[in-house]
């Protein structure tokens, strides 16, 4: 082995102002699509009612971006494509505050640097347009009317290794086109086209708000999506919140805006996966547009270059108020009457003609109270046997109707039940044709959804281990354990420092006996270490969900059950009452409708 020798020292100096401009173009100009993103923005901030994007060889050899904005003035030009010039801010109040797309001043400096770019603008008092060329600095005169045409031909042509990492001109051209597509949800009030080579590709003309989401995301999303519209403290939650049954097996329709400006923050994407756990089927991924307006002093948009990553100064605020409106928003199911969003306790009627709908029969005493303990829950519900099949079939003690139903109301959005098939199924007919009801996934859904009722009125007790289950920590986890000591309490979770490096659990909930108190204790640290100040018992709460689930599955009316008329009317009618009933507990949907025009279709008349 031999000696190398200490490379010779090397003075400190500044870097040239092109090796700087091209270093933070690493950081924002990685593909066409960012460039597009970035001179998008600009347009939006001049207050353009169009933009028009003209590419070719899907923005590789040329990107044109064209609005009809304020325009810049000639002598302002060459201000433009100076690296932190900018007009968007001033001061560090104006940085905190920043409600504009773009405003580091640093966009325009770094796509010139590894571009060959040009400026055309035309104020609105300007006899003519002045177009600035940025490589040799001449300004001359040109023609266009009022409004900026930036113009970027042969990108990463200074830099041949970082154009090798480009992708083909039509993978680059979906990205290009994607980028205008999350401006253009934004902004129904800006209209927007996209050519290539010389052809139109997409064009989204200006309009309302649900024909832009009818126009990019298709008039299904529409049908198979519920508005949102929630004020929640010093925020606004709009949009459209996918259905269940409306989810992919891909996160490509997940559209999230923070005061206009399209992002990919984790805390909310987090706060909306778990709005969707108890109705989503395996990994599917829902759809939806959320709009997060927010006074733009309690969000931190100066994060990335890139700035499709955000703070929240109040992150638990956010998660909370994202996560409360989508489930609320899910709750009601498709065909259900007008639900009340706040769980009710459960109450045994005092008479039966005190009653509507059905109830469990068998109900202990104690569910009559107004608070249920956890061990209560267990005895709710009783497994039934399995009834044999004769006609003459005793009633059901699941399912009691009160009063019994004859004629159905017009107004019953799953109708009146005709019959069973198979055992497995309830036909009904309502005002569109045939309801088909998967009777056991409905009827969990409803005992599971009464099973969490009464569980949210009584607090998660502690369970001490009679020996302190202690494990190895680390510098974070011990950190996260002192500093939210109150809130692992009210989870019934203890956990103390035994030392430098340890820490031991000496309670956990009593509502999850099963469980291991290290594997617990690391995974809501972990929970609470990511999500900072977010929702702290999601965690507990989704495990505690889950024994519920299972409990409901038993308790829920079996296949090859014999109802009667009565008793399927009853449990459409509690369908209809009950938050998320359009899906059972696992995802998968309860209920399905079968139109007259599909009926008709399947017997060719009319034809």
């Amino acid at each position: 082995m031999t000696d190398t020798a200490a490379p010779p020292r090397r003075p400190i100096r500044e870097l040239p102002d092109e090796l700087v401009s091209q270093i933070a173009a690493g950081e924002v100009v990685e593909r066409p699509a960012s460039v597009v993103r970035e001179l998008v923005d600009n347009a939006l901030d001049a207050g353009a009612s169009q933009v028009t994007v003209r590419l070719v060889a899907g923005g590789i050899r040329a990107i044109v971006v064209e609005d009809d904005g304020c325009g810049i003035p000639p002598e302002e030009l060459p201000l433009a494509l100076r690296r932190h010039a900018t007009s968007k801010i001033r001061t560090l109040e104006e940085l905190e505050g920043v409600s504009t797309m773009g405003f580091r001043g640093e966009a325009l400096a770094a796509i010139a640097s590894v571009s060959d770019t040009a400026i055309v603008s035309r104020p609105a008092d300007a006899a003519h347009a002045q177009r600035l060329d940025a490589r040799s600095g001449e300004l001359a005169p040109a023609a266009r009317a009022q409004g900026t045409s930036i113009e970027v031909r042969e990108l990463f042509f200074s830099t041949p290794a970082r154009r090798k990492f480009l992708k083909s001109e039509s993978t680059e051209l979906a990205h290009a086109v994607e980028a205008v597509r999350r401006h253009a949800l934004a902004r129904p009030d800006v209209g927007f086209a996209v050519w290539h080579e010389g052809k139109l590709v997409e064009q989204w003309k200006r309009g309302s708000h649900e024909q832009r989401f009818a126009d990019i995301l298709g008039e299904d999303f529409l049908a198979q999506s519920r508005a949102l519209d929630v004020t929640a403290g010093p925020m606004r939650l709009i949009g459209r919140i996918g259905l269940p049954e409306a989810a992919r097996a891909r996160a490509d329709q997940q559209f999230c805006y923070v005061n206009g400006r399209f992002v990919k923050d984790k805390l909310v994407q987090h706060a909306l996966r778990s709005a969707y756990e108890d109705v989503l089927h395996g990994q599917r991924q829902p759809v939806y547009v959320l709009f997060i307006d927010i006074d733009p002093t309690r969000v931190d948009v100066n994060v990335h270059p890139t700035k499709i990553e955000v703070r929240f100064r109040d992150s638990g605020e956010v998660y909370a108020a994202v996560r409360r409106a989508v489930t609320q928003a899910l709750a009601a199911p498709g065909g259900a009457a007008p639900i009340v969003a706040t769980p009710v306790p459960i109450a045994a009627p005092e008479s039966p003609a005190a009653g509507s709908g059905f109830r469990f029969a068998g109900l202990p005493p104690t569910a009559q109270q107004s608070r249920l303990t956890l061990a209560d829950l267990g005895t709710l519900y009783a497994t039934e046997p399995r009834a044999t099949l004769p006609m003459q079939a005793p009633p059901n003690r699941l399912l009691a109707a009160e009063p019994p139903v004859a004629v159905a109301e017009p107004d019953w959005p799953l109708g009146r039940a005709l019959g069973q098939l198979a055992g497995v199924y309830i036909l009904a007919e309502n005002a569109q044709g045939l309801v088909v009801v998967d009777m056991h996934a409905a009827h969990e859904r409803v005992v599971y959804e009464r099973l969490k009722a009464a569980a949210d009125q009584a607090a998660l007790a502690a369970q001490p281990l009679l020996i302190p289950a202690t494990f190895a920590a680390t510098p974070t986890e011990v950190a996260t354990a002192e500093a939210r000591a109150d809130e692992l309490q009210a989870l019934g979770l203890d956990l103390s420092a035994l030392g430098p490096g340890r820490l031991a659990v000496r309670s956990r909930p009593a509502a999850l006996p099963d469980a291991d108190p290290v594997e617990l204790a690391r995974s809501v640290l972990r929970e609470l270490t990511e999500l900072a100040e977010a929702d702290a018992g999601h965690l507990l709460t989704r495990a505690r969900d889950e024994l519920l689930a299972t409990m409901a599955c038993h308790g829920a009316v079996r296949a090859n059950r014999r109802l009667t008329l009565e008793e399927m009317n009853a449990l459409l009618r509690q369908m209809e009452a009950t938050e998320r009933a359009d899906q059972c507990n696992h995802g998968r949907p309860t209920w399905r409708q079968v139109s007259m025009k599909e009926l008709d279709a399947l017997f060719l008349r009319g034809r």
